[in-house]
């Protein structure tokens, strides 16, 4: 069995119980850096072996996992944080695992853009998750511009170096509309920032953005 196992985004006690007893249960933990994971599974006293599964190797280590699973162990997948499979290359062990009739399930748990979504106060009932915005300013306008004419609630993830930039885009082509930014999501610092672009550029420059942001227009 191939166990897709959601992990914290940040507080180490949003965890599940079933989420804990598998990963004690299970022969393997796949992860993306073994480090990070190690952090939670001490935290809960868990002692399963782990092996890196990330971009850079994910198609070697995803045939040697196939093995494993083919020679009826058990194994755990998780992303460096929130639900592995979205935007991280948990989804080609995932996609090898179904091709290759592995019984697969899934324990649910958190996903940063969810979390901020739910937030925002903005419609949920219909929405588009955009993952990443191109790097190049001209790729990233012509994306924003796309995004802008789908008619729902739109979210997309942004880095700490690259948030301002886009904001300044999001100005241009969004104008007044009121957007909202979080980061540090379940975190002590938690903050979500609310209102046109900006207003939000405006905040930002009195300090370093840090963290990954999650924007919401």
């Amino acid at each position: 069995m191939l166990y897709i196992v959601a992990t914290p985004i940040g507080n180490l006690k949003d965890i599940t119980l079933r989420a804990i007893e598998v990963l004690k249960s299970v022969d393997l933990v796949a992860c993306e850096d073994t480090r990070h994971t190690r952090i939670l599974l001490e935290h809960y006293g868990i002692k399963t072996p782990t092996t890196s599964f990330f971009q850079h190797n994910r198609f070697t280590k995803g045939e040697y996992l196939l093995k494993l699973l083919k020679e009826g162990k058990n194994i755990a997948l998780v992303s460096d944080a929130g639900t592995p499979g979205i935007l991280d290359p948990g989804y080609n062990l995932i996609n090898l695992a179904v091709k290759n009739n592995i019984e697969v399930t899934a324990l649910p748990g958190p996903a940063a853009f969810i979390d901020a979504l739910v937030l925002s106060g903005k419609p949920a009932h219909e929405f588009f998750f955009a993952g990443f915005l191109p790097n190049r300013k001209i790729s990233r306008q012509n994306r924003l511009k796309k995004l802008a004419g789908l008619g729902c609630t739109i979210i997309f993830y942004e880095s700490c170096h690259r948030i301002r930039d886009t904001l300044e885009d999001l100005k241009e082509i969004f104008g007044e509309r009121e957007i909202v930014v979080a980061r540090e999501l379940t975190k002590k610092f938690e903050e979500l920032l609310r209102g046109p672009a900006a207003a939000i550029l405006d905040n930002l420059s009195k300090s370093k953005p840090l963290g990954e942001f999650v924007v919401i227009v």
